[in-house]
């Protein structure tokens, strides 16, 4: 008689999740990352996460990890991709389940938790050398996910206050991607499909003209439907 398979008596895979954390600050873009306090890779500076419960849904762990190491809370995270190479914890079989999300770093009160010695945000130019764990490479894959989702989603916007310039929405667009904009064809991409609508105010810019204010139409924005509706050309597209 065949007997049944007990998958409690195979060996099994740890599952962690890691959240990579995004903002804009002094005109570029930076990644939130924590000081490992314990092994492997003690005193390594990593990305928040760390080890799903049995009671607590994917989601859920990110979110906590997120809490416990750093204090930060967020409104939204989105599930990126799954890291399972055999050697990526030197420790330990471990399977990974990344989340990323766009933020604003004055919302938030750094507080290092949990096994984490240290928290805070560092310039995607000058990272750390080495990253714990396969981390680097987590952060280079959110890099083009979120880059990719400037041109079907409005990420920009989640970094602005309610009433901003066409020049400041421009250049948290510049940083996310990498590279200047042609400022005529962004001008009049954004107003033509009209996500953005006039605020009724101005503010004072240097010596020259006030610069109108704007405000985000999300509905708007949802009614354009799927597809790519922002691809902005680049200064050096000419």
């Amino acid at each position: 008689m065949t007997m049944a398979w007990d998958p409690s008596t195979a060996p099994h895979p740890a599952v962690t999740v890691d959240a990579i954390l995004f903002t804009i600050a002094e005109g570029e873009l930076r990644v939130l990352l924590v000081r490992r306090e314990l092994p492997p890779y003690k005193g390594r500076w990593a990305l928040p996460g760390g080890f799903v419960r049995m009671d607590e849904s994917l989601d859920e762990a990110a979110r906590r990890e997120l809490r416990e190491e750093t204090g930060a809370q967020v409104r939204w995270l989105e599930q990126l991709y799954t890291f399972g190479d055999i050697h990526r914890d030197p420790a330990r079989r471990a399977i990974s389940v990344a989340y990323f999300a766009l933020i604003d770093a004055a919302s938030i009160a750094l507080r290092a938790g949990s096994d984490a010695d240290e928290a805070s945000w560092h310039a995607l130019h000058s990272l750390p050398s080495k990253l714990a764990f396969d981390h680097r490479e987590m952060i280079d894959y959110a890099l083009e996910r979120l880059r990719y989702k400037t041109e079907y989603e409005p990420v920009a916007f989640q970094l602005l206050p309610e009433r901003f310039g066409l020049s400041e929405l421009q250049r948290v667009y510049e940083v996310i991607l990498g590279a200047p904009l042609d400022k005529r064809n962004f001008r009049r991409k954004i107003l033509g499909l009209g996500i953005v609508q006039a605020s009724g105010r101005e503010r004072s810019e240097g010596r020259g003209r006030p610069a109108a204010l704007y405000r985000f139409r999300p509905n708007h924005f949802a009614r354009l439907g799927g597809g790519v509706v922002l691809a902005f050309r680049s200064a050096s597209d000419g």
